[in-house]
């Protein structure tokens, strides 16, 4: 994908090996320890550890099915998400946005520029996330964008610290889908 422009001074394109190392602490930032409480989305009382990892990053950007698309404003990454193509859906997934400006848009325009992507790329009609059913303020998020939960849930990596150390027991993911067509 070239730089795509849009209004707001933001820039979209894809990442590159290059980038592994700001996208790892973006999103780490944006979810986990004391740093991403300065946004909404944080997921410090649900998970301590990392997010993701570099090797994580790096398979996202190097997959042949899919890619990680950079949010910039003057330079600077500020937000990022991964898609990757599912047959007749895309899934996005890896979503970060600097926890100092969250809450005035800029998630929202990321979400809908994924969603241009994944029509223009792969002609997908639907596209797909999960997120843990604890989290009702961000489900509740993309219930406003047009996404619907499903009720199909699958469970939490629990032992694999890759994604996490719980902070408690309960926790896993719901499929939620969006109509894109």
């Amino acid at each position: 994908m070239d730089d795509v422009s849009v209004g707001t001074g933001l820039s979209f394109r894809d990442a590159t090996g290059a980038d592994v190392d700001r996208l790892v602490a973006l999103i780490q930032s944006a979810y986990r320890g004391e740093a991403s409480r300065a946004g909404w989305t944080t997921e410090a009382d649900l998970l301590d550890g990392q997010r993701t990892d570099p090797e994580g990053v790096r398979a996202v950007i190097n997959s042949p099915a899919g890619r990680m698309i950079i949010a910039e404003r003057g330079g600077l990454i500020v937000a990022c998400c991964q898609l990757e193509h599912r047959g007749d859906a895309a899934y996005f997934g890896m979503f970060a946005v600097d926890p100092g400006q969250q809450g005035g848009g800029l998630g929202r325009t990321v979400l809908e520029q994924a969603e241009r992507i994944a029509v223009e790329s792969w002609a997908v009609g639907t596209m797909q996330l999960t997120v843990i059913t604890a989290r009702d303020d961000l489900i509740g998020w993309y219930q406003r964008r047009g996404y619907r939960r499903t009720g199909e849930l699958s469970p939490f990596p629990y032992g694999d610290e890759r994604f996490g150390i719980p902070r408690r027991d309960d926790l896993q993911f719901e499929l939620l889908i969006k109509s894109l067509s």
